[in-house]
């Protein structure tokens, strides 16, 4: 039967191909014999996000769990990825599971695991749970009337759960009075209930059920939400919008002008807010292709700022044994201080509204305020979709250290955390990496604008013969 492998976050693939109930039921009772090793009566939440077969395949991994003595605590309808993981921080669980591949493109679903901490499990666990994925299918399962009648599978309402916790920890009064208006686009995922209940007020785009996302993958990057920067462009009166991933647990910004306000411009904002308005102290925990002016701005405030692998698994991994105020990626999944260790799009994009809210400024003066500290810049990303023998290739060359200069820009050194950064001698540095998730070679480029980075990727590219 198929090998299956988990990514950097979890277990995707295309739906009726290799992500079927078949592999999907092996994949639970991987996870259901780990949980077992460890305890006898384990409980688990189970949610699934706005994709096809969701309900269906949710309802066969918790039949899975409860075949083999777990509990399980179902939520009906969409979840969220960051629901599901504070759910299991509020219910006391042991483990959570959330169907869902996040911005992968319509065709996929996936597999997450959230650790009793309410963030994402360790890779050890994840290995061990790999590890135990039968060879054979798992048949001869009751149906969910039986387990719902002897309460191993019982439901929640992790939505409601979720909008007090929101409510309990933001100034909603104060955004609300704030006299700004704002913008939500959910991108046909699963923070869509949720917006729509605390902010009905808002300008709402694409908060309506449809599983095929009208063909795009919902990743919350410019080229993906062109419509909402013209909403938002067009509109003249909107503050800041707000738009969030399949799962809900990526942000996309912008400001009252249309533009895009990207992750590095995102993560130097709640340093800012964190510690000079809300007093809260702590480290920052970042991925290796966020910004350097990251650590600029940790350095001018004493924080200390530590770089993991790609994959927000290994910031959590920091964020369980430390006290961390920050642990942010570049691909827009950010965790803060006083939430759970797991990336939460919307409460990353109500804690900016809260701080236009409470200082009375535009997002644009906040941005020019963190360049007064730190400098204008402004990072760049490229995703190619080349033939795995060119993109095995380019990163060989890398590893041997082919590369010298991208055109006219000439390497000075070299990191290789996870993929490969080439420190320019203008300060400047560009990255390439082979994504886990995805069939894509993805380059970065930081500079100090986005005309300057795009024309070292572009050279990049010439060089890496893409």
């Amino acid at each position: 039967m198929l090998q299956i492998k988990f990514g950097t976050d979890g277990w995707r693939a295309i739906i009726a191909e290799e992500f079927t109930v078949e592999n999907v039921r092996r994949v639970a009772l991987g996870t259901a014999l780990r949980l077992n090793k460890d305890k006898a009566n384990s409980t688990v939440v189970i949610g699934h996000d706005c994709r096809f077969g969701g309900e269906l395949f949710a309802e066969n991994v918790a039949r899975v769990f409860a075949a083999n003595g777990i509990k399980v605590l179902l939520h009906k309808g969409i979840a969220s990825t960051p629901m599901v993981s504070l759910g299991i921080v509020k219910l006391n669980a042991d483990q959570g599971i959330v169907i869902t591949a996040s911005h992968n493109p319509p065709a996929y679903n996936g597999y997450k695991l959230k650790g009793s901490y309410g963030g994402p499990s360790t890779p050890d666990f994840v290995a061990e749970v790999e590890a135990l994925i039968p060879d054979s299918p798992v048949n001869d399962l009751p149906e969910m009337e039986h387990f719902t009648k002897n309460s191993m599978i019982t439901y929640v309402d992790l939505e409601d759960m979720y909008i007090k916790h929101v409510e309990a920890n933001f100034d909603i009064k104060a955004i609300k009075d704030s006299g700004l208006n704002f913008a939500y686009d959910a991108m046909y995922g699963a923070g869509q209930n949720v917006m729509r209940r605390l902010f009905p007020e808002a300008t709402l785009l694409h908060c309506d059920y449809n599983p095929g996302f009208d063909g795009q993958a919902p990743e919350p990057i410019h080229k993906n939400l062109q419509e909402f920067s013209e909403v938002i462009r067009i509109a003249e009166d909107i503050a800041c919008g707000l738009a969030t991933d399949g799962d809900a647990d990526r942000i996309g910004l912008y400001d009252a002008k249309g533009r895009f306000v990207d992750s590095h411009h995102i993560i130097l904002l709640l340093i800012e807010y964190l510690t000079k308005t809300k007093g809260f102290t702590g480290e920052v925990i970042k991925s290796f292709s966020v910004c350097s002016k990251v650590d600029k701005l940790c350095e001018l405030y004493n924080i200390k700022s530590t770089t993991t692998k790609i994959g927000f698994k290994y910031i959590c991994e920091l964020m369980l044994t430390g006290d961390a105020l920050v642990g942010a990626e570049e691909s827009g999944g950010i965790a803060i201080k006083g939430h759970i260790p797991e990336r939460d799009g919307i409460w990353i994009g109500l804690t900016i509204w809260e701080m236009m809210a409470k200082s009375g400024k535009s997002l644009e003066e906040l941005i020019e305020e963190i360049y007064t500290l730190v400098g204008s810049f402004a990072v760049e990303r490229y995703d190619e979709h080349v033939e795995n023998t060119l993109k095995n290739q380019i990163i060989e060359n890398c590893k041997n250290g082919v590369y010298k200069n991208f055109g006219s820009y000439i390497v000075s050194s070299t990191e290789d955390t996870d993929g490969y950064k080439f420190h320019l001698t203008d300060g400047n540095w560009v990255m390439m990496r082979a994504s886990g998730t995805e069939p894509v070679l993805r380059i970065y480029c930081q500079a100090e604008n986005s005309e300057a980075s795009f024309k070292i990727l572009d050279a990049a590219k010439v060089e890496l013969g893409i």
